[in-house]
């Protein structure tokens, strides 16, 4: 499953050194671990992903919600921070 990126998005994402094909392979990565609401989501509407990308070589933390139509829309990605991977490996 792939999430929905709008266009900007890729200015953004490259400022992580990210692209959206990097994000949406750690987003369906089979081991992903989704923390839902995100713990920094203000709304309690955000979705934190962590998953890893082979092609970006590392895990990455996915950002994303649920529009109103359902759709679930990518808003960033990153390489993982310690918090994260403490999360993804269970140490959290």
């Amino acid at each position: 499953m792939a999430l929905h990126w709008d266009t900007d998005r890729d200015e953004h994402l490259a400022r992580h050194g990210v692209t959206t094909a990097q994000a949406d392979e750690a987003f369906a990565h089979e081991d992903a671990l989704t923390i839902n609401p995100d713990y920094n989501s203000k709304s309690g509407l955000g979705i934190r992903t962590i998953g890893y990308s082979a092609s970006y070589g590392d895990l990455l933390s996915v950002l994303s919600y649920f529009d109103n139509d359902g759709v679930q829309q990518g808003t960033t990605a990153f390489r993982a921070n310690r918090k994260d991977r403490r999360y993804y490996f269970g140490q959290e």
